[in-house]
C-alpha cells in the first residue's frame, strides 16, 4: 500500500509543477520565418525582404536563462537601379533570458556568430561574391503556449562587421518551439 501511494506521489508531483511552472523542455526544436527590414546604409541598396531561421532551445527548469543556437537565411529585396541581390546565411549562438509569466512570457535574446553574405548581380553577366563575416545579435520576444508547442514573436537587430564597414538588419520572426 505505501508502495503504490509513493508511486503515485512521484507521478502526480512533476504534474503539478510542470502545471505550476509552465512545462521546460530541457531540448527544443523550432522554425520560424517573416519579414527582414534592412537598416542604416544597408536600405540605400536593398528594400525589405523575408527570412526563415531553424532553432535549437537548450533550458534548464527554474532558471530563467537558456541556450539558443540558430541557423538564418535572410533575403533581401532587389531596390531599383542597384542591379544586385543579397543574402545572408547565419550560424549563432544565444542566450535567452526568460520573464516566466503564467501566459504570455515575454524574453530577450542576444548572441554571437557567423555570418555569410553573398551578393549576386542581377545584370546581363550574372556573377556573385560571397564572404564570410562576423556578427552580433539582441533583441526581445514574447512566448505564446499552445497546447502541443510554444509560439513566438520575436525582433532582433543584427550587426554583421564586414571589410567595408557593417550591415545592420531586423529580422521580425513569427515561430514554433516543440
Amino acid at each position: 500500500m505505501l508502495l503504490a501511494i509513493a508511486t503515485i506521489a512521484l507521478v502526480a508531483a512533476p504534474r503539478a509543477s510542470q502545471a505550476q511552472f509552465g512545462l521546460v523542455k530541457p531540448f527544443q526544436l523550432g522554425i520560424a520565418g517573416g519579414a527582414t527590414q534592412p537598416m542604416s546604409t544597408l536600405k540605400d541598396g536593398a528594400n525589405m525582404g523575408f527570412n526563415g531561421t531553424v532553432a535549437l532551445g537548450i533550458n534548464v527548469p527554474l532558471i530563467p536563462l537558456g541556450l539558443r543556437v540558430d541557423g538564418a537565411y535572410n533575403q533581401f529585396g532587389e531596390k531599383a537601379g542597384v542591379g544586385a541581390k543579397l543574402h545572408v546565411i547565419s550560424a549563432t549562438g544565444n542566450v535567452v533570458w526568460s520573464l516566466p509569466l503564467l501566459v504570455v512570457s515575454p524574453y530577450l535574446i542576444g548572441g554571437a556568430g557567423l555570418y555569410m553574405t553573398t551578393a549576386t548581380s542581377t545584370g546581363a553577366t550574372s556573377a556573385s561574391v560571397t564572404d564570410n563575416h562576423f556578427g552580433w545579435n539582441a533583441g526581445a520576444g514574447i512566448k505564446l503556449p499552445t497546447p502541443m508547442f510554444k509560439a513566438f514573436v520575436e525582433a532582433r537587430y543584427n550587426r554583421v562587421t564586414t571589410d567595408t564597414g557593417s550591415m545592420q538588419f531586423v529580422p521580425l520572426t513569427v515561430g514554433i518551439m516543440f
